[in-house]
């Protein structure tokens, strides 16, 4: 599952709001000059700077270890990576900001012992917030999943027409197709719906008394087949009613061959 964070908006706004907490941290006195300022500003770019960074990390290793294959060792891998590069990133600004307005690298010693220390704990909770959106955001995909299949379950199959959605009746519809990349529904009306399921996903959430999935391409209504016969090395060719979606003849293969029989004629012992 590829999550999308929508996380933007919430760091552009929460990272001036960080920054503003560790210089009450750091600082027992802040004088609101200038220079306080000018510094805050300069900060906070670098820290809009070590969050690009980490997202950059954590979009990459969805891509490269999703959590699905191995959480824990996700969730190490990610921490570590995005604290020691953001990290180095934040030293490395800080010295060549010093360099540039003091011409020296030279950094304050609080930074080392006791600034990179809060850092680095705002990094661990950055983590947390990252990972912590991921899980949301799974659940709420198999809470969508589980009302889909209520709504099937029911009598129907959601489908979504311009902004609307409805639900059709499976005796509404003729059957399932792969078009390209997208799975197509079509009614008894002839009419198109674009799916954002797999066959795979669409066939486990249809009755296997009413639909039948022949191969990669073709899923149909019992109401569609006018019948069968038997082809060369055990196959058949399946007639189909005139869709104008779906091919006059499907042919079966030998090893679903004798499934889709006891699917046809349940009461004849073939």
């Amino acid at each position: 599952m590829v999550v999308k964070y929508h996380d933007i908006k919430f760091f552009l706004v929460a990272i001036p709001f960080i920054n503003a907490l560790i210089y009450y941290l750091t600082y027992p006195v802040i004088r609101f000059d200038k220079h306080t300022y000018l510094t805050f500003t300069i900060d906070t770019i670098q820290g809009y700077i070590a969050w690009f960074a980490m997202r950059s990390i954590i979009l990459w290793l969805d891509k490269k270890m999703p959590y699905s294959h191995n959480p824990l060792r996700r969730i190490l891998l990610q921490i570590l990576l995005t604290t020691v590069i953001c990290l180095g990133l934040i030293v490395l600004m800080t010295i060549l900001t010093a360099w540039i307005v003091r011409g020296s690298p030279r950094v304050i010693t609080s930074f080392f012992t006791f600034d990179l220390l809060i850092i680095f704990g705002w990094f661990l909770i950055l983590n947390g917030v990252y990972i912590g959106m991921y899980y949301y955001q799974l659940w709420k995909h198999s809470e969508h999943l589980r009302q889909e299949e209520k709504k099937i379950r029911s009598g129907g199959f959601p489908v979504r027409t311009g902004k609307q959605n409805i639900v059709l009746g499976f005796d509404e519809i003729y059957g399932f197709y792969v078009e390209s990349e997208y799975a197509v529904l079509i009614s008894r009306q002839g009419k198109k719906y674009l799916l954002d399921q797999s066959l795979d996903k669409i066939e486990k959430l249809l009755p296997e008394e009413k639909f039948f999935r022949v191969n990669r391409q073709f899923i149909f209504n019992r109401t569609m087949v006018n019948g069968f016969e038997r082809a060369e090395n055990g196959k058949l060719n399946v007639q189909l009613s005139d869709s104008g979606n779906f091919p006059g003849t499907i042919q079966v293969s030998r090893i679903k061959a004798a499934a889709f029989k006891r699917w046809f004629t349940p009461d004849q012992i073939i």
